[in-house]
C-alpha cells in the first residue's frame, strides 16, 4: 500500500511522525507521505521538520517516508503562491484540501489547486466535469479516500475520472491509528466507488509514480 495523505501531531493528527511511520510499516505500507494541514502561517513549522526526519524514519522502519503538506482552507487566489512556497520549503508531495461536501471549503478551490499544479486534489466532493478534464490535462491526481464523510463523493469522482481519463489515487487521510488502511480495505473502498480491481491497481501505480518523482 502507498498512502500519500496522512496527518501527524504537527496538525490535527494523533501520532508523532515516528509512530505513524511504524504503524504504517506494520500494516505493510511501502511508502507514506506526511501531509499535515497547512497554510502560509505554519508551512515553515511543519515542512522542514518532516523533511529533516523522513529519511531516518524510513530507514528505521523499512518504509519510504515523503515530506509533504495539505494546503487547507486557503483562499483560491492564494493557492498557487502557497504551492510554490511549500515546494521551496521542501514539500515533495503537495495535496490540496478539495471541496468536500462535509466542510465549508471555498468554491473554486478545486480549480485553483489543479491550475496550481498540486500533486493530489484530495476529496474533491462534487467536482465538475470541466475540472476533472482539467486535472486530466495537467496530470493532477484526484483522490479516492477511505476517510469517513469525505468518502461520500467517491463514486462521483471515480465515475468522472474514468470517463475522461483523469488519474486517481487512493489515500486514507489518516488522523488516528485506526484510520490507516490496509491494502485490501482500500481495495474494497475503491470497488465501492465503482472501480474494478484492475483500476484500483492503476491507482496504486499512479501513487508509485508520484513517489518516484518525489524521490528523483
Amino acid at each position: 500500500m502507498i498512502d500519500l495523505h496522512t496527518h501527524t501531531l504537527f496538525s490535527d493528527g494523533e501520532l508523532i511522525p515516528a509512530e505513524l511511520a511504524r504503524r504504517a510499516s506494520v500494516l505493510g505500507y511501502r511508502a507514506l507521505a506526511m501531509t499535515d494541514h497547512g497554510d502560509m502561517s505554519n508551512f515553515d513549522l511543519i515542512i522542514p521538520r518532516i523533511a529533516a526526519v523522513a529519511e531516518d524514519l524510513g530507514a528505521a522502519w523499512g518504509i519510504t517516508i515523503i515530506p509533504g503538506i495539505e494546503l487547507t482552507h486557503i483562499a483560491p487566489p492564494d493557492i498557487a503562491a502557497a504551492t510554490r512556497h511549500a515546494r521551496e520549503l521542501g514539500a515533495k508531495i503537495i495535496v490540496c484540501h478539495g471541496e468536500t461536501i462535509v466542510e465549508p471549503v471555498a468554491p473554486g478551490t478545486n480549480r485553483a489547486a489543479i491550475k496550481a499544479g498540486v500533486n493530489i486534489l484530495s476529496h474533491p466532493g462534487l467536482i465538475s466535469l470541466e475540472d476533472v478534464k482539467l486535472a486530466a490535462e495537467l496530470g493532477v491526481c484526484l483522490e479516492i479516500t477511505t476517510r469517513k464523510g469525505h468518502a461520500y463523493c467517491n463514486g462521483h469522482v471515480a465515475k468522472l475520472a474514468v470517463q475522461v481519463g483523469a488519474r486517481l489515487v487512493v489515500n486514507s487521510d489518516t488522523h488516528a491509528p485506526g484510520d490507516l488502511s490496509p491494502k485490501e480495505f482500500a481495495r474494497k473502498v475503491a470497488n465501492g466507488a465503482g472501480l474494478s480491481n484492475d483500476q484500483f491497481d492503476t491507482c496504486l501505480q499512479n501513487s508509485a509514480a508520484l513517489v518516484a518523482a518525489a524521490l528523483s
